[in-house]
């Protein structure tokens, strides 16, 4: 698992490297394509009061900024990425950020306690890991997802349903019953699976409460 975790944190660096603080920074295609995906994400959590809200794979800090702009404003943020270089980047961007801060992690269990916790696009990319091992991974990342948000967690995936003549070897396309029936059994009674957004991927809710 560590190695694993190694291998991703070095992708991620060389892609911030070759295209800076912009979408494809972090394997995106496009900012269109990348703000859609955290308007389905934040639909986990209710218009409400004051929460707080963990960022895995946070990258260089774009959903903290979707956030502020799309009227959030009492809550408290928390970045975490594994790659040392996107946590660098994150923070040179957001200085003056109140109730924010970006840490680098060897592992998702590191994480503080937050009300909900966001993944976005941490599991496409497979690299040369089996699919066992990839599923492992990403179970038990969930695992870890659950244990540290109280209210409740949201993460998106590659669709197994995909055009075959688009999939690439090197990334990871999810079953999305699979995940769902996985989520409903281990996690929580209320669940919801989007699959409906106009992109080859899904994203998942889990509503503890």
């Amino acid at each position: 698992m560590n190695r694993l975790l190694q291998d991703i944190a070095v992708y991620y660096s060389a892609k911030l490297r070759q295209h800076g603080a912009t979408p494809r920074g972090v394997d995106w295609n496009s900012e269109e394509a990348q703000l859609l995906r955290f308007s389905q994400l934040l639909r986990v959590i209710p218009a409400a009061s004051r929460f707080s809200i963990n960022d895995l794979g946070c990258g260089y800090g774009r959903l903290l900024d979707y956030m502020t702009a799309s009227g959030y404003r009492d809550f408290r943020y928390q970045g975490y990425d594994l790659a040392l270089e996107m946590i660098q980047t994150a923070r040179q961007q957001h200085p003056d950020k109140p109730e924010s801060f970006f840490m680098t992690i060897a592992d998702p269990g590191e994480m503080a306690v937050a009300d909900y916790t966001i993944a976005s696009g941490v599991f496409n990319v497979r690299l040369h890991y089996s699919e066992s091992e990839w599923l492992s991974y990403l179970h038990q990342t969930l695992e870890q997802m659950s244990a540290r948000s109280v209210t409740g967690f949201a993460f998106n995936a590659l669709t197994c349903y995909s055009d075959r003549d688009c999939m690439r070897d090197d990334l990871y396309y999810a079953d999305p019953c699979h995940l769902f029936d996985y989520c409903k059994r281990h996690f929580a009674r209320n669940v919801a699976l989007l699959h409906d957004y106009g992109l080859y991927e899904f994203t998942l809710l889990i509503r503890k409460s």
